[in-house]
């Protein structure tokens, strides 16, 4: 078969030039606002529109994808003096009056001297350019220079296939890649519906930066380079690569499910011939953990000789369209296995690497499948925002269904527009220029290499090691719960963030939320800011000896202030993006003239605070941009005193150093959602929020992980408690709960169909006890009646004779309540090797207790003023079930 040649992937910089001609009309003279997006997006039949279109859908209109770009509104710079307002709000709850008095001071100053011309720079800069802000968002991923690995790049961990039969590696890698095809062709052949949110039409741009794209790191920071004609994929299984072609050049389909797993299967079995320990030896996935620069020299050597057998190699995993990773174990607990989807296992044996740690590829979009069948995805996240990976993946799961839907009636819906023709139906002369049986690569590991791999390793795994993982899979309630207890279900689950975190230490930390601006051009993420003086205001009072109704009213306000603030980011008004791009302005100018670098203090804020995934993994601010463009430990210089009083105020490093990094982005596709932490003392927490359950993905560099995910389920489990002592005894709290369940919570006469044992969901029986008030006031809390179905934890928590053991309670604070004690529950290169396929293709008794948050110091943290030590204040008691507890 003819050989093809491969490129490497070309340069998308010149898309950032796109030249808009103002904010207000674009270059066609067409009205740029939300209102003529929107009527843009009705100009489209329900059917045209409608995702759940037929395959053969009449009314398909190939272009509707990225019909409405054009008149998408420019992303607005906000006004200087509002952005101002804004910042000194976020940072009051987070300083002493001291500290806030000297940055309020500062951003007086910034106002009267430096903001104005940044301001004027900043529009003049902005004129001609599609986004004001965004080649400076790209700036600071590209020019990050540690690994990407646990630092940059997020993970989606997929919930199971329904049908058992292809929960198993071959057929879901194989179910998989082939939905993930058939998104591939529907955005290349626009057919791919704009996401909307009310409809209202958001930015599609992202989704053309997808596939073929890879992150390349050079010696002035990395690039994003994209093939968009690729039309192959690479896989990784025990370190070693394959690859073969999986569309023709209309980007249809070549290939079946069957075909795509006959050629999995040859591969494992392959890759299997090799012994691990000896096929770490050649994992060369690991490069692309290491540092950025030292990556970049890395693939000069790769790249020494034009046309060589590792020249030729590197390009075809370059611009694959993505990478597929088998890994050969099997996580069974949730913590196990987000780490294998953020970050792999790292196991050594005999002293070599055998973790899945080697089987990876960080520079481009990756879908992971273990031996198991459990499936994740993990991506490069410069170009691209958890919500519009989120997308994909639940498109590419939805799929999955569908297909299996039609084997059973042809006349179930597809996904998709249009399909592409079934391959086993067409002439193979039709494919073109195709080679989909698998090749293996083979690199010359040159010394070099053999050297550099090896240190590249021994770091990944110390790496893997500072970094630890937990859980919650909360099943007792979700969204219904909260909406109809009338709370936004976001802010309800950003204020138990904080209530946990200072019922752990406190105090009250700098906590980051991104929120999505795609309803404008090329628009990204804005920072919410989830500390405000009104959700301080309810942790100390719900932390207080206060009744439950303050409690549940502070809570109100605190949730209506958060979802304030995260409508006016949403709009593209808040502060932070627009302070970074004034910041940006003023390093432009500063290098323009030739001067030195600035000191450190201005440059904590370089790039992202927090993972952009909603999402998504964010890089940490230890190192600075230099002067040639490459990342440098800041040294102290002779310019500080230029510096703008804003930015070399202590509030700019402190709003800027994120301890807790959050994200909420999923949906009933996902089980989890995370990211690594941004710093070193603070904590990445990946949440999705559904219907009857919550989902948290916690990381740390080992601050208790644990131990802050039983803080939150034990928040979670009060705060309802709290909230139905409020309501009215016998009306549902939840949307899902039954009527007849409802019927049978109210008072009950002693008569005699009262009588018998209760059978649980779980078939076991239970001998009604004599209802109480306050029993009834705890109705349906968590650990009642839990199904063993629901539990987390691969083997059910027995209902009787089951002992947990709380952590040590801190010392009472003075004159306050004594704690109660513990009680006890029961290729085409000029090498390579062609691979033929062999063949064608309870309601239990229960006990109270303190809140678990462990030894600690009175008072935790002068900034925030605890009561005065004669007033009653205690740490409210919590109601503890057996079954609550689980150990991810």
């Amino acid at each position: 078969m003819t050989a093809r040649t491969f490129t490497q992937p070309r340069s998308l910089d010149a898309s950032l030039a796109t030249v808009m001609s103002g904010a207000e009309v674009n270059g066609n003279g067409v009205a740029r606002s939300m209102t003529a997006a929107k009527d843009s997006q009705q100009s489209y039949s329900a059917e045209a529109q409608n995702p759940l279109a037929s395959h053969t859908n009449p009314e398909s209109k190939p272009g509707i994808t990225f019909a409405h770009q054009d008149k998408l509104p420019q992303l607005p710079i906000p006004d200087l003096e509002q952005s101002c307002k804004k910042y000194l709000k976020a940072l009051k709850p987070l300083q002493s009056p001291k500290e806030y008095h000297d940055t309020a001071m500062s951003v007086q100053e910034f106002l009267k001297t430096d903001g104005p011309a940044l301001q004027d720079k900043l529009k003049k800069y902005a004129n001609g350019k599609a986004n004001y802000i965004e080649q400076f968002w790209y700036d600071s991923y590209l020019n990050f220079d540690n690994p990407v690995v646990l630092n940059l790049n997020p993970f989606f961990l997929l919930e199971d296939d329904p049908t058992p039969a292809r929960n198993n590696q071959v057929n879901r890698a194989a179910s998989l890649v082939v939905s993930a095809l058939s998104f591939v062709r529907a955005v290349r052949r626009e057919e791919l519906p704009p996401d909307t949110v009310r409809g209202q039409p958001l930015c599609m741009y992202q989704y053309s930066r997808l596939f073929g794209t890879a992150r390349i790191p050079t010696e002035n920071g990395c690039q994003i380079g994209q093939d968009p004609s690729s039309k192959h994929i690479v896989v990784l299984c025990h370190g070693q690569f394959y690859w073969f072609d999986v569309l023709d050049d209309n980007s249809d389909l070549i290939m079946s499910e069957k075909d795509v797993s006959l050629n999995l299967q040859v591969i494992i079995e392959d890759a299997a011939e090799v012994p691990i320990q000896d096929a770490a030896k050649g994992a060369l996935g690991v490069l692309s953990t290491e540092n950025r620069k030292v990556w970049s020299g890395l693939r000069d050597v790769l790249h020494r000789e034009e046309g060589s057998n590792n020249s030729d190699c590197l390009n075809i995993v370059d611009s694959a369209l993505f990478i597929l990773c088998l890994d050969y174990t099997e996580p069974t607990t949730g913590a196990e296995l987000c780490m294998n989807m953020l970050c792999g296992s790292s196991k050594v044996e005999r002293g070599v690497q055998v973790g899945t740690c080697t089987n990876r590829w960080y520079d481009k979009l990756q879908i992971i499948v273990c031996k198991n069948g459990s499936a994740g995805i993990n991506f490069e996240h410069t170009g691209v925002d958890g919500h519009t990976v989120l997308r994909f993946a639940s498109d590419v799961y939805t799929d999955t269904i569908l297909r299996f839907a039609r084997t059973i009636n042809g006349g179930a819906p597809s996904l998709w527009a249009s399909a592409s023709p079934d391959p086993a139906k067409r002439d193979p002369d039709s494919f073109g220029d195709v080679q989909t049986t698998p090749h293996k690569l083979e690199w010359d590991m040159v010394p070099e290499l053999s050297t550099a791999l090896r240190f590249a390793e021994t770091r990944l795994a110390d790496l893997i090691q500072q970094n630890e993982f937990a859980t919650l899979e909360f099943p007792h309630y979700g969204k219904n719960f909260m909406t109809s207890m009338g709370f936004s279900p976001d802010a309800f689950v950003q204020m138990a963030f904080q209530a946990a975190y200072y019922g752990l230490y406190g105090r009250m930390e700098c906590i980051y939320e991104p929120a999505m601006t795609k309803f404008f051009y090329h628009g990204r993420t804005e920072a919410v800011r989830s500390v405000t003086e009104e959700s301080v205001d309810f942790v100390k009072t719900f932390w207080g000896e206060n009744p439950a109704a303050a409690k549940v009213e502070t809570l109100r306000k605190a949730c209506m202030k958060h979802s304030e603030i995260t409508k006016d980011c949403a709009k593209a008004q808040g502060p932070d993006r627009h302070l970074y791009a004034l910041y940006c302005i003023w390093q432009r100018a500063i290098d323009e003239e030739g001067m030195e670098m600035a000191s450190s203090d201005g440059y904590e804020s370089t790039r992202p605070s927090s993972p952009e995934v909603s999402v998504v993994g964010s890089p940490n601010r230890n190192s600075v941009i230099s002067e040639n463009g490459s990342l440098s430990v800041s040294p102290h210089s002779q310019v500080q005193h230029s510096m703008p009083a804003l930015f070399a105020d202590s509030g700019w490093d402190k709003l800027n150093t994120t301890v807790l990094s959050t994200s909420n982005c999923g949906n009933p596709s996902l089980r989890q959602f995370g990211f690594g932490p941004t710093s070193g003392d603070g904590f990445g927490i990946g949440y999705i929020i559904k219907d009857g359950s919550i989902s948290i993905c916690a990381s740390s560099k080992h601050r208790q992980t644990s131990r802050f995910i039983d803080a939150l389920e034990s928040y979670f489990l009060e705060i309802r408690k709290l909230l139905r002592q409020l309501k009215r005894r016998g009306t549902s709290a939840d949307k899902t709960a039954s009527r007849a369940r409802e019927a049978e919570a109210r008072p009950k006469t002693d008569r005699l169909k009262s009588r018998g044992r209760i059978i649980l969901s779980d078939g076991k029986t239970q001998t009604p006890a004599t209802e109480s008030i306050a029993e009834s006031d705890d109705d349906g809390l968590g650990g009642c009646r839990t199904p063993p179905s629901l539990n987390p934890d691969p083997e059910p928590i027995a209902q009787t004779q089951t002992q947990v053991t709380l952590h040590t309670l801190p010392p009472t604070p003075p004159h306050s309540p004594p704690f109660k004690p513990l009680t006890t529950v029961h290729l085409s290169s000029p090498r390579r090797r062609v691979l033929t396929p062999r063949s064608p293709v309870p309601q239990s008794s229960h006990s109270t207790s303190s809140f678990p948050v462990g030894t600690q110091t009175w008072p935790p943290s002068p900034s925030i003023p605890l009561p005065h030590p004669s007033s009653p204040f205690h740490l409210p008691t919590f109601v503890l079930y057996a079954a609550d507890f689980f150990v991810s």
